[in-house]
């Protein structure tokens, strides 16, 4: 478990906020831990209706840590924690929701293409820099990015790496509203809590209807993690890690 994850309730949603702000929420591998578990709880607790995921002012999340990185690429040994949290999304049953305020960097961004709605404010930055680092896209974003954007705006996004501020996330599908930043969290919780008071069975089966049929996101996830993995083992890779973490020692 970790400590830079707090789990809160407000009334019937369950609010996971990613707390690291001292490294721009960086998603380690027991942070990842933590979150699954929270979302699988959640599941089986009939007293939870949604789930939220909220950063610090200025980070919802800068992505993986890198350090975790560089150690996958050493051992060769990815763990199963990233993964893990990943499915736990796609099988997630009760609605998801996110409030979003500054930097949203790969998984940061790919979060959002399980939830069922993201909020975003005016500065927000949602950037995927999979390829620049010699890796792939992940978390099921290869086979969703397309379905969301079209091909040819997930191209950009996933493959060359265009950020795209809040503006341009909402009209590409990726952020439901945008909102200003002290509004953020009350907008979030007051539509979670309206998605809480409906019919539970209801809501379930309407979104399980709407959704891609989990299976062929998990088994994307599993595919882009092969190759993900291969990456990570990769001279491309190591050198493209290199270089980023020494400008970022600059």
């Amino acid at each position: 478990m970790s400590d830079h994850i707090q789990i809160e309730r407000h009334g019937a949603v369950q609010i996971i906020r990613m707390n690291r702000p001292d490294k721009k929420n960086a998603l380690t591998r027991a942070m990842y831990t933590t979150m699954t578990k929270a979302i699988v709880d959640g599941d089986v607790d009939a007293s939870i209706r949604a789930h939220v995921f909220f950063g610090v002012p200025g980070a919802f999340s800068s992505g993986n840590d890198l350090q975790d990185f560089m150690a996958f690429a050493t051992t060769g040994n990815m763990g199963s924690e990233v993964i893990d949290f990943l499915i736990a999304l796609v099988n997630a049953k009760k609605p998801l929701l996110a409030g979003v305020d500054g930097l949203a960097i790969g998984v940061g961004t790919t979060i959002h293409f399980h939830c069922d709605l993201t909020f975003a404010t005016p500065q927000s930055y949602f950037k995927t820099p999979f390829v620049d680092l010699g890796l792939v896209p992940e978390a099921g974003s290869s086979l969703l990015g397309p379905v969301l954007m079209g091909h040819q705006r997930a191209f950009a996004f996933l493959a060359m790496g265009e950020g795209l501020h809040a503006v341009e996330a909402k009209e590409a599908g990726l952020v439901y509203k945008l909102v200003d930043t002290e509004e953020l969290e009350s907008t979030v919780l007051s539509v979670a809590a309206e998605i809480a008071a409906k019919p539970p069975e209801a809501m379930q089966i309407s979104r399980d209807l709407l959704r891609m049929p989990r299976e062929d996101v998990v088994e994307r996830i599993k595919l882009e993690a092969k190759f993900f993995a291969e990456r990570l083992q990769s001279e491309e890779a190591r050198g493209a890690l290199m270089a980023f973490l020494t400008r970022k020692k600059g």
